[in-house]
C-alpha cells in the first residue's frame, strides 16, 4: 500500500514537471504560421533579408539567435510579436533546423 502511494506521488510529480516544461516552450505549428505570414516576406531568395528557412541554422544556432540577437539588425521587424509569438517561431525553427529529427524548409 505504501509503495502504491509512493508511485502515485512520483507519477504526479513527473506529470506536473512535464506540464510546466511544455508551457514554457513554444507551439511549433503556430510558429510555422507566424513565420510564413510575417517573416517570409523579407526572407526569401532575392529579398532584403536574404533567404532564411529552418534549415539555415542548427538548433544551437537558432537558440543563440533568439537568446542573443533577436533580429538586432532590424528590431522593428519583431517589435509586433509578443514574447509567446517569438517562442512559437523559435520552437518551429528549432524543431525543423538542419540538425533536427525533422528538418524542413518553410514551404
Amino acid at each position: 500500500m505504501k509503495l502504491m502511494k509512493v508511485l502515485i506521488v512520483l507519477m504526479l510529480v513527473m506529470f506536473a514537471s512535464t506540464a510546466v516544461l511544455a508551457s514554457e516552450g513554444g507551439n511549433s505549428r503556430k510558429g510555422k504560421y507566424l513565420f510564413k505570414k510575417n517573416c517570409k516576406t523579407c526572407h526569401v531568395a532575392g529579398a532584403e533579408g536574404g533567404e532564411l528557412t529552418p534549415l539555415s541554422k542548427t538548433q544551437k544556432q537558432w537558440d543563440r539567435f533568439f537568446d542573443e540577437d533577436k533580429h538586432q539588425k532590424s528590431p522593428e521587424a519583431v517589435s509586433k510579436f509578443s514574447e509567446q509569438d517569438l517562442k512559437d517561431v523559435q520552437q518551429f525553427l528549432y524543431d525543423h533546423a538542419v540538425d533536427s529529427d525533422q528538418p524542413e524548409t518553410c514551404g
